[in-house]
C-alpha cells in the first residue's frame, strides 16, 4: 500500500493513496465511518509506523471496504484535489545519507581511487525536507552549484540496534524517493557533507511511503532523474556498493534504528558536478526522479 501525507482543507492528514484511480482515502475519517469511532486511530504517517503490523492491516481492510461499499467509495479524494506533503513532513531524526553508493557516481566525483571500502555516511537535519511538487529554494548568493542526486530512500519500521543483514528487510516499513540537493561549493569548502547538504528545502522527499510487501525486491529498481526532460541520471539499485541489508546491519552497529528513520540509499552517476563542464542547477529548473515501483519525485527550483 501507498501511505501519504496531505494538506486538505488546511488540515495536515494521513491517506492511503490509490494511484489506479488517482485518489486518496483519508484515513481517520474512513475509520470513524467504518467503525463507528476512529478511536486512538492513528493521526500521522509516522503514528501508523510506531504502531505496527496491527494498523496495517486496519488499513488494508479499510481499502478493501472502501472499494466495494457504497459508503466508503465516497469518501475517496481525488489526487488533484489534495496538497501531497513530504510522507514525514518533519522525521524525528536527522536523514541518515549513504555517499558514493555507486561505483560510476564514485568515479565521475574523483576517480576509482574513490570508491569506498567502508559504508560512507553523513546526515541532513529535519529542517531540509519538503515534499513533491514543493519549490527548492536557489539559495542564490550562498551557492552557485545546486546540485541533485535522485536516491531511492528506505524507512525503517521497527527498532533495533546490532541487527543482521539476514534479518535487516524484517526492519523496514517501506520505501520513497529522496532528492539529496546540495550545494557542492559548500560542501568543498566546508570539506564535510552536512553544510553543503543541510540548506533549508534541500531535502524533497516524496511522494509517498510504498510498503515494503509491494516492492519484491529494493535491491533492483530503475531509477532515473531528468532536470527539465533531458535524462542526466539513469540506474538500476542493483549497483549498489553496500546493499540495503548491509546499510542497516553497518548503521545498527552500537546505534539505534528506530520507527521512522529513513536511510537514503546513494546516487547513481549523472549528477551535474560529473558533466564538463557542470550542469549546476538554476532557478526555474525541473527536477523529476522516478524510481520503478515507488512513483515519481518532482520539485522546481524557485526563481
Amino acid at each position: 500500500m501507498k501511505l501519504a501525507t496531505i494538506l486538505l482543507h488546511d488540515e495536515t492528514i494521513s491517506v492511503l493513496v490509490d494511484t489506479g484511480i488517482q485518489s486518496v482515502l483519508p484515513l481517520k475519517e474512513a475509520a470513524a465511518v467504518r467503525f463507528g469511532s476512529a478511536g486512538d486511530f492513528p493521526e500521522s504517517v509516522l503514528e501508523i509506523i510506531n504502531a505496527g503490523s496491527d494498523t496495517a492491516n486496519q488499513i488494508r481492510d479499510l481499502a478493501q471496504w472502501a472499494e466495494t461499499d457504497e459508503t466508503g467509495r465516497g469518501l475517496w479524494v481525488p489526487l488533484e484535489e489534495v496538497k501531497l506533503l513530504a510522507p514525514i513532513p518533519r522525521p524525528v531524526k536527522n536523514i541518515f545519507c549513504v555517499g558514493k553508493n555507486y561505483a560510476d557516481h564514485a568515479i565521475e566525483m574523483g576517480g576509482p581511487e574513490d570508491i569506498p571500502e567502508h559504508i560512507m555516511v553523513f546526515t541532513k537535519p529535519p529542517t531540509a525536507v519538503i515534499g513533491p511538487d514543493a519549490e527548492i529554494p536557489s539559495h542564490t548568493g550562498l551557492t552557485d552549484q545546486l546540485d541533485y542526486e535522485g536516491e531511492l530512500a528506505v524507512v525503517i519500521g521497527k527498532r533495533g540496534t546490532g541487527i543482521k543483514k539476514e534479518n535487516a528487510l524484517e526492519y523496514v516499513f517501506g520505501y520513497t524517493i529522496l532528492n539529496d540537493i546540495t550545494a557542492r561549493d559548500l560542501q568543498k569548502r566546508h570539506k564535510q557533507f552536512f553544510l553543503g547538504k543541510s540548506l533549508d528545502g534541500s531535502c524533497p522527499i516524496g511522494p509517498w511511503i510504498v510498503t515494503a510487501d509491494e516492492v519484491e525486491d529494493a535491491g533492483n529498481l530503475n531509477v532515473t532523474t531528468k532536470v527539465n526532460n533531458e535524462v542526466r541520471q539513469n540506474s538500476n539499485t542493483s549497483h549498489f556498493i553496500f546493499s540495503i541489508e548491509q546499510m542497516i546491519e553497518d548503521l545498527s552497529r552500537g546505534l539505534t534504528l528506530e520507527p521512522g528513520d529513513i536511510i537514503a540509499t546513494g546516487t547513481p552517476a549523472g549528477v551535474g558536478k560529473g558533466f564538463n563542464p557542470p550542469k549546476f542547477l538554476k532557478p526555474g529548473d525541473t527536477i523529476e526522479i522516478e524510481i520503478e515501483k515507488i512513483g515519481t519525485l518532482k520539485n522546481t527550483i524557485v526563481k
